[in-house]
């Protein structure tokens, strides 16, 4: 049980890293994951979304803690438990972020990280079916798809945004982020293309690489500040040691890898102390700085028939799921979502830090579609000021930890999120809606005051899923960052995190391309390649941002 490296967490950044790294033959690499192997028919059907996220199957559905400002609400925090993480059972979504996301980046203290250096990393990564330009790549292992808006809400969305006066994009991860647009996602020939089908199963036959399932990792071994393997917990229940010759490489998530940190004693002293582990640095920023995304969904009547409610009956979803194991073909090859727009909440607003995104159903609380024709909008605010945290439970490596994420504490995300509702109420008013919107369901149009909607936020803000940062980059000298540039653990050798704990701050839409993205930078790292040449491609912003908002 010797390896070069070990990586701990077979998600969207372990895959990258267990192919990247595995391509040098002379290096033994052990990949680790808690989860199962990703066989499970429903990982493969697009529209088999909601099924994974109401099974505990492939996902580690964290409850989190009751949430102060939602009144004591406890939010279910669902994270892929399976080979491809939670590229394996998200929503397929990819947005690579704004421009001015990695230059903050950079401008934080991590250098490396600016636009043009991550650019070609995001070209490498992808085969893009919209075509190669100065932003796209064709001829990476992930497949994303443009969609092809044809269902009636869809193009009424984006139609309804030039009435509005908002701007059209041709593509949000390419040249203007900014207006509305249609979704790219990660499905290929109506599966989806998950992490682990991207990268993991290209190099599951290569002799130097070990791929490990049902092992839940208790502890990073460390001697004198240098990592040297790793304790896990087979599916037998039999601990098993792992040794490392020059890595381990944390990729368990922005829950997982700041868990290990401090489970292994590298954390916040006073708390590591309290939970009685041994001390082996106060890092101060370990499970601190938790960012997210939070969302609100608007509900509408649909005024035609033109909603998927009909399709999700049971026989014609029995129909629709022979079709799609006949054909790859019909509903169940689409995740639904086709049109979104990136907008800013107001003047003085330098780039988009709203994502509306329309759904061509409405469901309830509990994910079951309402049972009418209607749809829905979602509020995503992108930039929230509020901060969480991740905390032990205790110092038994199977108890999940503390997620505290402080949804709305900071007064002026319930303002953001109040402003996105109006102008989503604005969109719907427009000509393109006319003969499609219906009565408002959700909130209601009676909730029209600063302190009814704020009441509503607290009943039904939730997530987008895009818990990040808690294990974020930045300068020795800055006692709050975890990792340098590099991925590496202040103070310690031998010891890297790479997945979306890192970033400094989320980025500006989903977080899987990033995180992808980061592994792809990070394992020339590690493999000590050159980086790639950089891409300097001019981006569009806009320059009366401001005195306007659109």
């Amino acid at each position: 049980m010797e390896f070069d490296y070990i990586i701990v967490g077979a998600g969207s950044a372990g895959c990258v890293l267990a192919n990247r790294l595995s391509s040098d033959t002379k290096k033994r690499v052990l990949l680790l994951e808690a989860g199962p192997e990703d066989k499970a028919l429903s990982l493969k059907i697009p529209a088999a979304c909601l099924s994974n996220l109401n099974s505990t199957k492939h996902n580690w559905a964290f409850q989190g803690e009751p949430e102060p400002e939602l009144n004591g609400r406890q939010v279910q925090h669902d994270r892929g438990k399976v080979l491809g993480g939670s590229s394996s059972i998200n929503g397929m979504v990819f947005v690579r972020g704004n421009a001015l996301d990695y230059e903050g980046w950079r401008q934080s203290g991590c250098e490396g990280w600016g636009y043009a250096d991550v650019m070609p990393y995001f070209k490498r990564m992808e085969t893009y079916s919209g075509g190669e330009d100065d932003f796209r790549g064709i001829d990476g292992p992930l497949h994303v798809h443009r969609a092809e808006p044809k269902e009636p809400l869809a193009l009424a969305f984006i139609e309804a945004g030039k009435q509005a006066g908002y701007k059209t994009t041709d593509d949000i991860s390419g040249y203007c982020q900014e207006g509305f647009g249609v979704f790219d996602r990660t499905v290929f020939k109506g599966e989806r293309w998950s992490a682990a089908r991207a990268y993991l199963d290209p190099v599951r036959s290569h002799s130097n690489l070990t791929v490990v399932t049902h092992a839940l990792v208790q502890r990073v071994v460390i001697n004198e500040n240098r990592a040297t393997g790793v304790i896990y917990q087979n599916e037998k229940g039999r601990l098993v040691s792992a040794s490392a010759i020059k890595e381990v490489i944390l990729s368990a998530g922005a829950v997982g890898s700041p868990h290990l940190l401090m489970l292994s004693g590298i954390g916040p002293e006073d708390h590591l102390d309290s939970m009685g582990i041994d001390v082996k640095a106060d890092l101060p920023g370990v499970g601190q700085n938790l960012n997210d995304h939070p969302d609100f969904v608007l509900k509408y009547k649909c005024l035609q028939p033109v909603s998927l409610w009909p399709k999700t009956k049971p026989l014609a979803m029995a129909a629709a799921g022979v079709q799609w194991l006949l054909t790859r073909e019909g509903i169940c090859a689409s995740n639904h979502f086709d049109a979104l727009a990136c907008i800013r909440s107001g003047a003085g607003v330098e780039y988009p830090d709203l994502q509306i995104t329309i759904s061509p159903i409405a469901v309830d609380d509990n994910w079951a579609p309402l049972k009418e024709h209607a749809f829905q909008i979602h509020v995503g605010l992108m930039r929230a000021h509020s901060r969480g945290r991740i905390e032990l439970r205790s110092n038994d490596p199977a108890d999940t930890p503390r997620i505290f994420v402080n949804y709305l504490q900071d007064q002026r995300d319930r303002e953001l999120l109040r402003k996105g509702i109006r102008l989503v109420r604005e969109l719907v008013e427009q000509p393109a809606f006319t003969n499609l919107k219906g009565d408002e369901i959700f909130p209601g149009p009676d909730i029209q005051s600063d302190g009814d909607l704020d009441k509503k936020l607290n009943t039904h803000t939730t997530t987008q899923w895009h818990l990040s940062c808690t294990a974020r980059m930045g300068a020795a000298t800055d006692r709050h960052a975890v990792v340098d540039a590099c991925g590496q653990v202040h103070g310690f050798s031998g010891l890297r995190v790479v997945d979306a704990s890192i970033m400094p701050f989320v980025t500006n839409g989903n977080t899987n391309a990033p995180t992808i993205m980061i592994a792809e930078k990070l394992s020339d790292v590690i493999l000590g390649n050159a980086p790639l040449p950089l891409i300097e491609a001019k981006t569009w912003k806009s320059g009366n941002y401001e005195a306007t908002q659109r």
